[in-house]
């Protein structure tokens, strides 16, 4: 059983995590739906709409290190396929028409933004790249 300590912390760490997606990534302009996942592809947070399976998440994390499958494939997330575009050992980017997908990992988790056509993708991947290195320089 879980004491109600434990349960209002881990509700308070669902609702800190959420404001990281709903202010830094949403409430910039630059990122049209956005999520927070850890490695193992566990939902930290996400925006309304935005349905990330573990598995998506778990194939992406894996073509970080092994891009093959990703460029084979595709990038599936929030059940849309993206073209694979690039991806080193902490990013992933991925399109599909106007739209943009970017990936950036951090220490325990990764941080997901799209962009629809009326976004710069570069807007976006430096909005998805600055949250991602904050969250790895907090030990996260």
């Amino acid at each position: 059983d879980v004491s109600p300590e434990e349960e209002k912390f881990a509700r308070t760490l669902s609702m800190s995590w959420q404001s990281y997606v709903d202010d830094h990534l949403i409430g910039t302009g630059h990122v049209t739906q956005g999520a927070i996942c850890g490695v193992d592809g566990s939902l930290w947070a996400a925006s309304a709409g935005f349905d990330v399976s573990p598995e998506e998440v778990q194939k992406i994390v894996a073509g970080m290190d092994d891009p093959s499958e990703l460029q084979a494939g595709g990038v599936h997330l929030g059940g849309t396929k993206y073209m694979f575009i690039q991806s080193d050992d902490r990013m992933v980017a991925g399109k599909k028409g106007n739209i943009g997908l970017f990936v950036c990992k951090a220490a325990t988790c990764i941080v997901v933004g799209t962009h629809d056509e009326n976004i710069q993708g570069g807007n976006c991947n430096t909005c998805v790249g600055n949250l991602a290195d904050y969250l790895l320089n907090n030990g996260m």
